[in-house]
């Protein structure tokens, strides 16, 4: 696990800085509408898939959340500023928990709002201490999922909620050789161990206790993002800090292909999933 963190670190050391650049604070998909045929600025559509994901969960309010896989910060600020709340995000790149410090003291939240560096199979947080803990497309990095959905349980206070979106691949049958060769390549180039159905996420944060369990199925709604995240790799200015950022980020770039190329034949799904811990 070491060294695939090792992995995952240095590729969001090296390519964080000139996401920001290219599409601002927040690295996950956009929200285009449940069909995914609202046209809309893409920055708008990554904010619209927070609001989305808390309308579905039923989350109105909370005082003190954590954000695991938090990034530069995008969710972790908007959802302090948007509840007033205390919150904690973790990430395993230096860079972005640096950067994310950064701007949680340009956006005057640096009081309430603190990033670690940790691992989010065994966070550098007191147990029972949140009443929302938030992971929105970090659950593919995790190694051992059954260790992470239990290190989210255990960060839960009595009643407090999970709300998870993470990237999956189909319920079965079991995958063919073709469909696990197109998931290899998005492995390597992503730093990815494996990702489960969502059905498989929901079966073991069930084992672990959560209750109130539910998930669903948003892949229309998100499939327009890897196309104009593709559009936009295409500009000048982008083309340029791909050179800059080296071969590595290049080759998770390329990779956005076969992201597309898994959506479209039905292999690569978004899940979401909630849950509350009793």
């Amino acid at each position: 696990m070491n060294a695939l963190n090792d992995r995952i670190a240095a590729f969001y050391d090296r390519s964080s800085g000139l996401w920001e650049k290219t599409w601002g604070e927040h690295m996950h998909h956009g929200y285009y509408g449940p069909n995914g045929d609202q046209a809309k600025d893409h920055r708008q559509a990554q904010v619209d898939l927070i609001e989305a994901l808390l309308h579905w969960g039923g989350i109105n309010a909370c005082r003190n959340f954590l954000d695991m896989g938090c990034g530069i910060g995008g969710s972790t600020l908007y959802l302090a500023h948007k509840f007033k709340a205390s919150g904690t995000g973790i990430t395993l790149s230096p860079f972005q928990c640096q950067r994310a410090r950064e701007r949680a003291d340009s956006a005057g939240l640096g009081d309430r709002v603190s990033f670690e560096l940790g691992d989010a199979h065994y966070p550098p947080c007191k147990a029972g201490s949140f009443d929302l803990v938030w992971s929105l497309e970090s659950g593919e990095h995790m190694a051992d999922k059954s260790r992470f959905l239990s290190a989210c349980y255990q960060m839960l206070a009595p009643g407090g909620k999970l709300l998870m979106a993470t990237w999956c691949h189909r319920p079965g049958p079991p995958l063919n050789r073709e469909e696990q060769r197109l998931l290899d390549h998005i492995y390597r180039d992503y730093h990815l161990p494996h990702i489960l159905s969502i059905d498989g996420y929901q079966a073991i944060a069930g084992e672990i206790g959560f209750e109130h369990l539910e998930i669903d199925d948003w892949t229309p709604a998100v499939q327009p993002f890897w196309p104009a995240v593709v559009r936009s790799a295409l500009t000048l200015r982008s083309l340029a800090g791909l050179a800059k950022a080296g071969w590595p980020t290049i080759k998770g770039a390329l990779a956005m292909c076969h992201m597309i190329r898994g959506y479209k034949t039905g292999l690569l799904r978004f899940g979401i999933l909630k849950g509350e811990r009793p």
